[in-house]
């Protein structure tokens, strides 16, 4: 490449990172819009996450996957909850956080909270559990995206930061 690439940091990796990182977003993006998911977003949100990362690919999949069921399952009985107010909120927070560390489920504990946040202190048209169920599924997929490119076309570290 000439030298004025160089000099604004555009190298061969940083290229091939975007263009691996498009395409695997638009897939999950797609994919989750071709099984109408109501807040697709979350799927290709999920993959730009877990590529994008400086932690392993796959333990960044498992922490967010192992959290985000947790923050849907803690989130829907919160957001149940007659009455919820922000101690339930607060308490949801905390339950997340012991129940990833009783799971030894390490870094999962961000992705619980996250996902409960979500649940809990967005207004949904749907029940608590199926608005949960929706966000599970939706960053599993991007999850699964994810994984999926890393196997098919592997890169090494991410130069775009």
């Amino acid at each position: 490449m000439p030298t004025w690439t160089a000099r604004l940091g555009l190298t061969r990796d940083v290229f091939v990172t975007a263009a691996r990182t498009t395409i695997a977003a638009i897939a999950a993006l797609l994919l989750a819009r071709s099984l109408k998911l109501p807040e697709f977003y979350w799927a290709p949100i999920s993959t730009i996450v877990i590529l994008l990362s400086t932690i392993n690919p796959r333990t960044l999949a498992w922490q967010r996957f192992a959290g985000t069921a947790v923050g849907a399952i803690v989130g829907a009985l919160i957001a149940g909850y007659p009455g919820r107010n922000w101690v339930a909120y607060g308490a949801g927070i905390f339950l997340c956080g012991i129940l990833s560390a009783v799971f030894r489920l390490g870094g999962a504990y961000r992705f619980a909270a996250i996902t409960l946040s979500v649940v809990v202190l967005i207004t949904h048209d749907r029940p608590p559990w199926i608005a949960a169920t929706h966000r599970f599924i939706e960053v599993s997929l991007g999850i699964a995206v994810a994984l999926l490119m890393t196997v098919a076309w592997p890169v090494p570290q991410n130069p775009v930061r």
